[in-house]
Parts: C-alpha cells; structure tokens; sequence
C-alpha cells in the first residue's frame, strides 16, 4: 500500500458503474482508479452489499449478475472490513453522539476500524472530523 487508507461509501461506487450518473460516474471512476492502483482502498460488507441492491436492482439500467459479480471480485482484493458485535454496538453509540442514522454510524465504525484518514462519501457532511477519520465528498461542485 502506497498511501494512506482511504474509506469508499457505496454511493461512490454505484456512481461508477451506473451509466447514467453523468459527470459524477466520471468523478466515481477516477477516484476508484486511483485507489485500486495504489492499493489504499477500504470497505465493509456493509458496503458491497448495499452496492449489490442498488446496481443491481434500484438505478435506472440495473447491472446484471455476472457485471455484478466481476466487480465485487475486482473490490475483495481491497481492504474489507467484516464488523462484529462490539463494532455495532460501538456505531449505535456514534449514531446518538452525532446524530445520523445506525448505517451512516457503521460505514463511520467501519472507516475507523481500518484506520482510514478518509472517508470518501456523499451521504455525510463534508470535512467533517469523526475521531480522526475526515469526510469528503468526492462530487462536492458537480451537479
């Protein structure tokens, strides 16, 4: 690993193979890129499961199995985080101290686990601080 660990939300990687997210799949895709070569990319469970329903079932042209399939082969050689109980129970604890929900807690649960600096997300405030792990928002100014 070249860098330092960066966090992927699944909406980032739902942008990247949706062929109709425009400039944000272009956005999604570079930032993809840009991890997988330099081998600093990081997700849970959480997050390939929630990209299969969405891809694969809630976008506008559904990926089908087998694109599916390929991509969650091509994203297991990153870092993936398996949580626990205690890493729930930790999450249901951040979602009452900042106020967002149990999910958006374990994707926070999950990026500090893996000690990652960055947390690349649209669903989170951008530059927000969670004990050490920092919010981006890679589509930040694209409409």
């Amino acid at each position: 690993m070249d860098g330092e660990t960066e966090f992927v939300d699944s909406n980032v990687i739902v942008y990247a193979h949706d062929r109709n997210a425009g400039d944000k799949r272009n956005k999604a895709r570079e930032l993809l890129s840009r991890l997988d070569s330099t081998g600093s990319g990081a997700l849970s469970v959480q997050v390939l499961q929630e990209f299969v329903v969405t891809a694969g079932q809630k976008v506008k042209q559904p990926l089908p199995y087998k694109d599916l399939q390929a991509i969650l082969e091509d994203l297991s050689d990153w870092i993936v985080f398996c949580p626990g109980p205690a890493d729930v129970l930790d999450a249901l604890s951040l979602s009452q101290r900042f106020h967002f929900s149990f999910w958006d807690a374990m994707i926070v649960q999950a990026s500090l686990q893996v000690k990652a600096a960055t947390l690349w997300s649209e669903d989170l405030s951008d530059g927000q601080d969670y004990g050490g792990v920092v919010v981006r928002n890679p589509f930040k100014g694209t409409s």
